[in-house]
């Protein structure tokens, strides 16, 4: 296959890039808020608001991350088998976190209990906090290489993953999604979740600035793994540093537009970074898998382009006319049987 900028490879290298950014972008704030669901929701129909904020369009935000799974085992199928083999156990985790947190969703309003409720809402909680913590993990361990060794398989075992630099990425994505689901509260809800999730939301900020800059700084000295940083990484403790400024002034539209451009940030970082690679081997450069040697055909990949090209579109005209619909706030009015 032709090694260069101008082939499918890279092509569909970018699609996937752009797929878990708008995954992370998205359901980042779904994350948020049902990570805050505990700390403002203070009572049932607190809890309500918050999480009709989010009803009609949290589960169109997780087709982001099925397209994206999707694209990388027809694009690059090595690629896949490596990563859901040496990720299993923390892949299993996230996809039960996320079954529990839909499923908890559907569940909490088919009883009246305050019993089955906070039971619920738990889920919801620790489904959407091992995600937003896990994929950074994740990601973390991307940026910094993996034990794959010849026959391109991950030796490296389970508690390599749960390396310092990984969970400082796993910490930093966890509060930075926290960050972005309180801006959109401020945005999407009135009343008391709102002024709740505005008060909390300048702390956070702080707390996102502080551990994204260590993170971000921390990827600059991992140049042996070949990753190259570039300034992205400085960009996104920099707009980071602007949102710190804006969630104090209550610019809450920009601010959410602000995390939103960080997430955007720092993913593009990370995939430009590992670029030609896709998983990169701390055992011998060599054995790393690249966008080269881990794609499918060129005719499947001609294939899926044309079927991209048609169905991308409509699926974002689709999602961008759901939100408009359900652009409305969201108060206590809305989620209040009215007492005759």
């Amino acid at each position: 296959m032709e090694q260069g900028l101008w082939n499918l490879e890279t092509l569909w290298f970018v699609l996937i890039a752009v797929l878990w950014i708008g995954f992370f972008f998205l359901e980042g704030f779904d994350f948020g808020v049902g990570i805050l669901l505990p700390f403002v929701g203070k009572d049932d129909a607190d809890r309500r608001v918050m999480i009709n904020t989010i009803g009609p369009t949290w589960d169109g935000n997780e087709v982001w991350l099925l397209t994206a799974g999707g694209a990388t085992f027809a694009a690059f199928p090595e690629w896949y088998a490596t990563m859901f083999s040496g990720f299993y156990l923390p892949l299993f985790l996230i996809l039960f976190a996320l079954i529990f947190r839909g499923v908890a969703f559907e569940y909490r309003s088919k009883d009246k209990l305050p019993q089955w409720r906070a039971t619920w809402d738990w889920l919801i909680f620790v489904g959407s906090l091992l995600p937003a913590l896990l994929f950074g993990v994740a990601f973390g361990n991307l940026v910094r290489g993996l034990e794959i060794d010849a026959a391109g398989e991950y030796v490296g075992g389970f508690w390599a993953l749960l390396n310092p630099f990984s969970l400082a990425m796993g910490v930093a994505s966890l509060v930075l999604f926290t960050l972005h689901g309180a801006f959109f509260l401020a945005l999407k809800s009135s009343g008391d979740v709102r002024e709740r999730a505005a008060a909390l939301s300048r702390p956070l900020s702080i707390a996102a600035g502080v551990v994204m800059a260590i993170a971000m700084i921390w990827t600059y000295t991992l140049g042996d793994a070949g990753f190259v940083p570039g300034l992205l990484p400085v960009l996104a403790i920099v707009l980071l540093g602007v949102v710190i400024w804006l969630a104090r002034e209550a610019l809450f539209g920009w601010a959410f537009i602000g995390t939103g451009l960080t997430i955007v940030a720092v993913v593009a970082a990370i995939f430009i970074g590992m670029y030609p690679n896709v998983m990169t081997s701390t055992i011998n450069p060599d054995y790393s898998l690249t966008v080269f040697n881990a794609s499918s055909t060129t005719l499947t990949l001609q294939i899926m382009t044309i079927v991209a090209l048609i169905f991308v579109p409509i699926v974002l005209v689709y999602q961008s006319w759901s939100y408009w619909v359900f652009r409305k706030r969201v108060g206590r009015e809305d989620v209040t049987a009215p007492t005759t």
